[in-house]
């Protein structure tokens, strides 16, 4: 697992460097600990879980999905990213990493949710620094099936993300879990959905 999260770090930093912004020059020199350490954190959690299909909203430069494919997390996974060459990226580190059952769909979750509405059907859902949590929720209530789960990575602003359209999530899923990344202000909420 070591082995290929470090050649997934060493593609990814070449990719930023090279051809596009995966993440911000300046979090480089913190690619462990604010990304790949920030994605491992939800492992345990989703091994609780165990959910068979998860469908990774804005996966960008593959957080917290591609970490956690390495770790062993979901039988398969679905990576939804609307920029171009970002899913360039993706489906290039899938083929160096020698990764498997990982689909790669460019578009905007809110059209492919009609248009691919079967294919994104899941019990597993995850978000990392994406949209604000009650536009996430809305869009993972119409894929993940009742008591599947949804997972988001959030910084300190969840709180009042969740009061500004409490309503909208309440009636698809029960009231998050959270627990916190290491000391810093960053937390991860799961959500179950209701039926």
């Amino acid at each position: 697992m070591l082995a290929r999260l470090r050649a997934f770090a060493l593609e990814l930093l070449q990719w930023n460097r090279g051809v596009s912004n995966l993440i911000s020059h300046a979090d480089e020199t913190r690619l462990v600990e604010r990304h790949i350490a920030e994605s491992l954190a939800g492992a345990s959690l989703l091994r609780e879980l165990a959910p068979k299909h998860i469908v990774d909203l804005g996966s960008g430069g593959g957080f917290p999905a591609l970490p956690l494919a390495i770790a062993g997390i979901g039988a398969r996974w679905t990576l939804v990213e609307s920029r171009r060459n970002k899913t360039l990226f993706l489906r290039r580190a899938l083929e160096r990493l020698e990764l498997q059952d990982i689909k790669v769909m460019t578009g905007r979750l809110e059209v492919l949710v009609d248009d691919e509405h079967d294919a994104l059907q899941c019990d597993g859902f995850t978000s990392r620094a994406t949209m604000r949590a009650g536009p996430t929720l809305a869009l993972a209530a119409r894929i993940v099936r009742s008591g599947g789960h949804a997972v988001l990575w959030k910084g300190s602003g969840l709180e009042q993300e969740l009061v500004e359209k409490s309503a909208d999530w309440r009636s698809s899923w029960s009231a998050p879990r959270t627990l916190p990344i290491g000391a810093g202000p960053n937390s991860i909420a799961v959500f179950e959905r209701s039926s």
